[in-house]
């Protein structure tokens, strides 16, 4: 009986680093994120989220971005106790950092200002201390991220090489932090120092070709909603993955009879004509998608930039009689 006076993450932590010790789980396997952990043994998320940081101090596993918590291929360090950090170490900069970590590896679904609190090892309400609430701390997380590149201070010439910069540097960002392509829709747009950044950046690309600030500013939402759109796949993916866990060939694989059924309908010839020609099958590849797209876009929009043309009048009001 004395195991169970034991705090639960030790007796989770006990048993995670049992399957690893015994070779159940081997080196890059992925041990139970904080949402399985919740599941299989019924504790909180912040609980949950101790116990990977326990795991990750004692060196068993290590957090890769996107793919979740592995078992670390390194030799463990001995076991620590995690202690309570000193109130006077946390900052706002810490806590920022420790959810973006957070974010990187789950998601956002797996945030919490506690799950945070624990990562850190202080008290669950510590982090109100610096942060008002959730929603402030994703802000503070998306500033930062966008943050994380800038440009430099003589831009390339023309403003093709200055709008393709502009687009590969934020398809990085999303491809770092997929978790910031699910924050606003293109209606709402974060107000964000950092992110303006990345604004002034397109604008300035566009300024002085003779465009009115409309023009100037739908190609600069159009090619931000680009790079927003595609990345937005990349946590989809990894959300669909997390929660069913089946990866993306698996899904595939169960999806092959429903996929032979509607080809053998004889409903889409010339759909059932492409894939048939395509012996490996087809597989999805977001950063080679990202460059297929990118090029024809810039294309699409030289003619307008470089004649220094406004854009599309808008359609006039009716008149009510």
């Amino acid at each position: 009986m004395a195991g169970q006076s034991e705090p639960p993450y030790l007796r989770i932590v006990a048993e995670i680093r049992r399957r690893i010790t015994s070779g159940e789980l081997a080196p890059g396997d992925r041990v139970p994120s904080t949402r399985g952990i919740v599941k299989e043994w019924g504790v909180a998320l912040a609980t949950a989220t101790k116990v990977l940081t326990t795991l990750r101090l004692e060196g068993f596993v290590e957090t890769l971005p996107r793919v979740g918590t592995v078992v670390s291929d390194r030799a463990p360090a001995p076991p620590v106790k995690a202690r309570p950090q000193p109130e006077h170490e946390l900052t706002r900069e810490r806590i920022v950092r420790a959810a973006m970590d957070i974010a990187d590896a789950e998601g956002l679904a797996a945030l919490s200002m506690r799950g945070v609190a624990a990562r850190l090892g202080v008290a669950a309400m510590s982090p109100y201390r610096y942060v008002g609430s959730k929603d402030d701390l994703v802000l503070l997380m998306a500033d930062a991220a966008f943050g994380e590149a800038g440009y430099p201070a003589v831009p390339p010439d023309g403003w093709r090489a200055r709008l393709e910069l502009g687009g590969r540097t934020l398809w990085a960002l999303f491809r770092k932090h997929p978790w910031l392509a699910q924050l606003a829709p293109l209606t709402r747009p974060l107000l964000l120092p950092n992110l303006m950044t990345h604004a002034e950046w397109a604008l300035s690309a566009l300024d002085g070709h003779g465009l009115d600030p409309v023009t100037m500013l739908d190609v600069h939402v159009l090619l931000y909603g680009y790079v927003q759109g595609l990345a937005a796949g990349l946590e989809q993916e990894a959300q669909a993955a997390a929660v069913t866990g089946v990866s993306e060939e698996g899904w595939m694989e169960q999806q092959a009879a429903a996929l032979n059924s509607l080809v053998a309908s004889g409903r889409y010839p010339v759909f059932s004509r492409v894939t048939a020609a395509l012996a490996d099958g087809y597989e999805l590849r977001f950063d080679d998608l990202f460059e297929f797209g990118l090029g024809p876009l810039l294309d699409g929009f030289a003619p307008l930039i470089e004649g220094g043309r406004p854009g599309p009048a808008a359609p006039a009001t009716p008149v009510r009689r």
